[in-house]
Parts: structure tokens; sequence; C-alpha cells
């Protein structure tokens, strides 16, 4: 079933900006580390950012100082900022995350329907 719904994606003109959201659709106990990966196509999907349970960050060399990753653990939720787009950033981009559903239970991987993102030149 799914769990982490991903919404914000869209098309944008080179320069521009766009802020990816994804959230858990019921009720869960908690969410461990989350990410933002991106497929284009003829390519492997790559990792673009990372956000620990404790809020630690890293980012793909290719997005530093132009995306931002952040979480609202009271919302469940995980967002990616994306400023100063450029056509090569354009991808179906994916939710990624770690979950415990309920209280006790071991944590399980959950992934994204994805959501695409054009930037044009």
């Amino acid at each position: 079933q799914v769990l982490l719904v991903e919404s914000g994606g869209g098309l944008v003109q080179a320069g521009g900006s766009l802020r990816l959201s994804c959230a858990a659709s019921r009720t869960i106990f908690s969410i461990n580390d989350m990410g933002w990966y991106r497929q284009a196509p003829g390519k492997q999907r790559e990792l673009v950012a990372f956000i620990s349970s404790g809020s630690s960050t890293n980012y793909a060399d290719s997005v530093k100082g132009r995306f931002t990753i952040s979480r609202d653990n009271a919302k469940g939720t995980v967002y990616l900022q994306m400023n100063s787009l450029k056509p090569e950033d354009t991808a179906v981009y994916y939710c990624h995350a770690y979950v415990v559903l309920r209280p006790g239970e071991h944590r399980y991987e959950y992934w994204g329907q994805g959501t695409q993102v054009t930037v044009s030149s």
C-alpha cells in the first residue's frame, strides 16, 4: 500500500525553484532516516539529499548549494527546496524513508511513487 506521498513537482524554467514534499499517507509511529532520490531517463536512480533522524544532512555534489532538505517530525514530512534549477535536474524524484509503523516493531524501507520535475532551458 502507498505510504509515502510526494507532491510539488512540475515544469519550471532554468533558474527557477520548486519545493517537493513527502508525507506519510497514514498514521505511523516514527520515521527515521529520510531522503530524496531521482532518476532521469536512461540513467540509474541516484541519491540527491539525505537527512537523518537527528537532522544531519548530506547532498550529492551536483546539488550542493542549490538544494536544501529538511524535515518536520511532528508532521512526518520531508521537504526538498530546489533553487537555481538546471535542465540536468530533470528527473522523477522519489521520496525514501525508514519507517516504524508501530512501537516495538522493526523499521522498514519505503519509497514514494515519484513526482516529475522538468526544467526547461
